[in-house]
This record gives C-alpha cells, sequence and structure tokens, in this order.
C-alpha cells in the first residue's frame, strides 16, 4: 500500500468579477439630465416604449400625448419659455411624421426643440427591404431643421445629444431632429466608459457683440431721424433681456410697437406703445429699428401700402444673413439681442436728440382716437356675443391676473384677441407665429403649463381647437391649470355658409350647429362651462382661475360675426365664380 503523503488542495481561482454594463436607453437618458433637460413631451410606442419607462423611473418627468404633433408644439413652447431646447420623443415613421410639422414650425419661429424619434435599421432601410415602419427619418427632417444627427454607436450618444443641444440654441435658434436606431437603444456598453462618453455642453449660446462700427452707424441714423419707430419682435422677447429693452426704448423715447409675441415686454399700456395706431406709425415713420423681428409677410416684408412713405431700416439680428432678404438694410447690427441692445442704450447719453415733438403728438393723436373707437366697441354688449364682447372679458381677466399665460389660435379669434387683449408680462402670449399655422393651441398650453407651473388660458377658435382638442384628456391626466375658451360659432370663419349646389351636405366651412365641446372636457374628469352671455363667460372664468384646474368654457358667439380668413382675406384667393 502506498504511502500517503498528504492532500493537494485544488487552486483557488478567483471569480472574474463582470463589470457593471449600461445601456443606449440609459445613455440617452443621462445624457440629457446631464445638461439639464429634466421633461420628455411624446408619445410612446415601439421602439421607445421603454426609453419613455425608464426616463420616468430615472427622475425625468415624461408628459404623454394623444398625438405627435401636439408633443411636439409643447416642446417647441418649453424651449421658447425657457431658452433650453425642449424635448419631443416620438415612434418611427408616422408617429416621426406627426411631429415633423412641429420640428419644421418650431424652426421657422426659431424656437429650441429636438425632435427625437426612433427608426429602422439602417441596413435594412438602406436597401429598401421593408422593415417595420421603414423610412429614412434623417433625410426626410433635413429640410425642416436647422439640423439632424443620426447616432449608430452607444459611445456616440453624448456627442450625438450634445451636437442637438448647442445647434439648437445656438445663433438663431431651431429645431433638431435626432435619430436613434433601436438597435442603438438595445447596445450596451461598460458603465464607467458610458459615463465618460457623456458630454455637457459648456455655453451653448455664447453672447456675440456687435461691432462698434455697426452700433455707432445705427446710433447715427436713428439721430438723424425725425419720425423713429422701434419695433420689436418675439426674437426680443425670447431673449430674456427685458430690462435692456426697457432701457433703451425709455432713454430714446422713441415710439414702440410689439409683434404678437413680443407683446408684454413692455406692458401694453405704456406711454410709448403705438400698438392702437400700428398702421399709423408703420405708414408714416421714417426710420424703423426692427429689434428681433424679421420682414416677413407678418410686416408686407417692408414693402408696399403698408409702409407708406420710403425708409430707413436698422435691424438688431443675430443671423447675418437675415439682413436685406426683403429690402435693404441701412443699418445692421449682428449680434445677440441682449448685446445689441446694450450697446445701443449705452450709446444714448443725454444729448441723444428726442423724436420731433410733432411726431409724438401725431402718434398720441392717432393712438387715442383709435382707443376711443376701440373702447366703444368693447362696451357693447349683444346677444349673442360677438368676438369684441367675448375678448372683453377675456381683456379685463388679463389684466388683473397679468400672470396668466394666454395661448391664441383661430382666424377672428386671433386677429381680435392680438388688438384687444393687452399684456403686461414678457412672454405670456403664445400663438401660431410667423408660419400661421393652426393647431398648436393644446401643445402650447401643455407646454406653458407644465414649465411655468402658473394659470393658462387658451383662447381658440372652435376650428382652430379641433386640430389638437383630444388633448384635453392630457390636460386632465396631468391636472393642469389650463382653461380653454372655445369660440364657438358653428364653422370655419362663420357657421352661416350654405352649400351654393343645394346639396344635403353642408358648406365645407360649416360644423354641427350647437356643438358642446364643454361636454368633453366634463368626460375626462375636468369643469366643463356652456356661456351665452359676457355675465356667465365672465363668471366662469373666475371660476377657472380660482380653481386652477382643468376648464373648459364653451363660449357661444354670433354664428355670423366672423369675417373671411380673419384679416387675412388677401392671402385667400378667390375664384371669379365666386366673386359673382
Amino acid at each position: 500500500m502506498a504511502e500517503v503523503v498528504g492532500t493537494i488542495e485544488p487552486e483557488t481561482i478567483p471569480a472574474t468579477e463582470t463589470p457593471p454594463m449600461t445601456d443606449g436607453f440609459h445613455l440617452v437618458i443621462d445624457a440629457f439630465k446631464l445638461n439639464g433637460i429634466e421633461t420628455i413631451y411624446g408619445l410612446p410606442g415601439i421602439p421607445v416604449t421603454d426609453l419613455a419607462r425608464l426616463a420616468q423611473a430615472e427622475g425625468m418627468r415624461v408628459i404623454s400625448f394623444r398625438h405627435e404633433q401636439n408633443a411636439g408644439n409643447a416642446a417647441a413652447a418649453a424651449g421658447y419659455l425657457t431658452q433650453k431646447p425642449g424635448l419631443c420623443l416620438t415612434v418611427s415613421a408616422p408617429g416621426f411624421l406627426n411631429g415633423l410639422t412641429a420640428l419644421a414650425n418650431a424652426t421657422t419661429n426659431c424656437f429650441p426643440m429636438i425632435l427625437v424619434s426612433g427608426s429602422s435599421e439602417r441596413e435594412i432601410v438602406d436597401l429598401q427591404q421593408g422593415d417595420y415602419e421603414e423610412m429614412d427619418q434623417l433625410n426626410i427632417a433635413k429640410p425642416h431643421a436647422k439640423a439632424a444627427f443620426r447616432v449608430l454607436h452607444a459611445e456616440d450618444i453624448g456627442i450625438g445629444v450634445a451636437r442637438a443641444i448647442r445647434a439648437a440654441v445656438s445663433g438663431r435658434p431651431g429645431g433638431v431632429y435626432l435619430d436613434l436606431p433601436a438597435k442603438l437603444l438595445a447596445q450596451t456598453m461598460d458603465a464607467a466608459a458610458g459615463r465618460k462618453s457623456l458630454v455637457r455642453v459648456v455655453d451653448a449660446a455664447p453672447r456675440q457683440l456687435p461691432a462698434p462700427e455697426s452700433v455707432s452707424r445705427a446710433l447715427e441714423l436713428l439721430k438723424r431721424a425725425k419720425r423713429p419707430l422701434i419695433l420689436l419682435g418675439k426674437g426680443a422677447a425670447y431673449a430674456q433681456a427685458d430690462a435692456a429693452v426697457r432701457e433703451l426704448v425709455e432713454k430714446s423715447g422713441i415710439p414702440y410697437l410689439p409683434m404678437s409675441m413680443a407683446k408684454g415686454l413692455l406692458p401694453d399700456n405704456h406711454p410709448q406703445s403705438a400698438s392702437a395706431a400700428r398702421s399709423f406709425v408703420l405708414a408714416e415713420s421714417d426710420v424703423v429699428m426692427l429689434i428681433g423681428a424679421r420682414l416677413n409677410w407678418l410686416l408686407s416684408h417692408g414693402k408696399g401700402k403698408t409702409w407708406g412713405s420710403p425708409k430707413q431700416f436698422i435691424q438688431l439680428d443675430i443671423a447675418p444673413t437675415e439682413i436685406d432678404s426683403n429690402v435693404a438694410i441701412a443699418a445692421p447690427v449682428i449680434g445677440d439681442i441682449g448685446s445689441c441692445v446694450a450697446a445701443l442704450a449705452e450709446g444714448i447719453g443725454a444729448d441723444f436728440p428726442k423724436p420731433a415733438a410733432d411726431w409724438l403728438a401725431a402718434v398720441a393723436e392717432r393712438k387715442n382716437k383709435n382707443l376711443t373707437k376701440m373702447a366703444a366697441t368693447l362696451a357693447a354688449d349683444p346677444t349673442p356675443m360677438n368676438f369684441h364682447s367675448a375678448l372683453s372679458v377675456l381683456r379685463d381677466v388679463v389684466k388683473a391676473n397679468p400672470d396668466i399665460t394666454i395661448v391664441n389660435e383661430g382666424a377672428n379669434t386671433l386677429d381680435y384677441a392680438r388688438s384687444i387683449i393687452d399684456m403686461y408680462q414678457p412672454r405670456k402670449r403664445l400663438d401660431c407665429g410667423t408660419w400661421g399655422i393652426m393647431g398648436i393651441g393644446m401643445g402650447f398650453a401643455v407646454g406653458a403649463a407644465v414649465e411655468t407651473g402658473k394659470q393658462v388660458i387658451a383662447i381658440e377658435g372652435d376650428s382652430a381647437f379641433g386640430f389638437s382638442g383630444m388633448e384635453v384628456e392630457t390636460i386632465c391626466r396631468y391636472d393642469l391649470p389650463v382653461c380653454i375658451v372655445v369660440f364657438n360659432n358653428n364653422g370655419v370663419y362663420r357657421g352661416t355658409d350654405v352649400n351654393p349646389s343645394g346639396g344635403k351636405d353642408v358648406a365645407p366651412t360649416v360644423f354641427v350647429k350647437g356643438a358642446r365641446y364643454d361636454k368633453m372636457m366634463e368626460a375626462f374628469g375636468g369643469k366643463g362651462y356652456h356661456v351665452t352671455t359676457t355675465k356667465a363667460l365672465q363668471q366662469a372664468l373666475d371660476e377657472a382661475i380660482a380653481l386652477g384646474k382643468p376648464v373648459l368654457i364653451n363660449a357661444v358667439i354670433d354664428e355670423s360675426a366672423g369675417t373671411e380668413s380673419g384679416r387675412l382675406t388677401n392671402l385667400n384667393p378667390q375664384s371669379a365664380a365666386s366673386k359673382k
């Protein structure tokens, strides 16, 4: 028998520890959170359902809509109000296309927004092999966005998000598309390496100082002006250079005219406001300083009868390519609005000439005449209500509650509200802006309510409300302080049109008579009101503001009160037959 010398213990082999891993889902979320973006507006579905779920689990607020276009509009409004890109998340193909309208609108209006869409795999799309919701989304988005990026590898997510953020807010803000193929979201990588790959964007929208000579040129032109005018655009409101703008206006003594979304940058009852003399000052001024405004269709491209006598323009803009886009600009001042306005204000000393007394007197005379005329119109209280009488109630409500955000869209509802409702604080009026499109109402209302946490009143034509009305459920689901006032006159423009053929179908502009939109809000747990008088409208608004909950007021308006295309009849060509 062999001697047993001893036993040999097996060698202890340490178990190999698997390093912590992360994936594309978490890297996307972490990249946005690292850059202070905490809210997602969107609609879940393949392939981004888990992205929405995980974002909420990781502490982001996820506001889920019933239609992607409305989610995109909410993100755009958020971008305008916060100067950070609003984030919209959609599914692939049809969902992406639904969001694309909002992206294009954001780009046109210069609102910083990022549309993030899941997409089909590149290798299948490029060979057109028929993937689920196959579409080359990146190339479709490019013409409608300020920039468009696709990320294919998890380690590039940080850079992709950083580029999207910087593109959205730098220079002239706009919409950016970020394409995330489904395969990317499931990719995994070492968690430590993933953290290192993320990028915190530094100084995403740096100041751009105007050239001193451009400031001097503009000041010299103002000195020589006999009838100067300052025109404030929504770019001036977006800049949040409120104090500098006020200083420039008041030091110069020049009358100013705000575009609709610039209303409230200075209070509409400011003594230098020329809103009530709009046509007069546009026609009679000789030097016009544009601050964050473009000479686009809203200003008749700076040409024609609107502008009357010849004039010279000073234009403050961050984009040099905007200069001379319609007419010659005598004194361009290129830079960010805050820096440009501050430089001009600094150049206006005690010896700077004030506008001529006869010019100021003429503006005041026309302004007072128009205000007196408007006051008489608003004092009337017809039954049923018309646009003026109903809006006079809202005018008083906003005056008493100046921190309310007004969202406004429609034809007559929009046009009359612009001139009737005064605003007293900046960035408190959101409307369809540069493109003039309908359908922004509920998205903008949700975005404003989420970002400000304060009362929102959405003043809607019944036609405009129809574009996004299902989002009343979204408003109720998130218990937002949104009061919707639907001006119900039974149709587009008015409810009195008839079928010229005598057929049984109603006219194309006519809706169901006596529709009860308030019942839609009640169906989802909100509060509905049906009002037919100004007294009832006032009571409903007071109760809605006190409640601070989802409310819809169905305000019955005289169906014959509207006019064709509001004040844009000239943009709606008529056939020879229709003129007979």
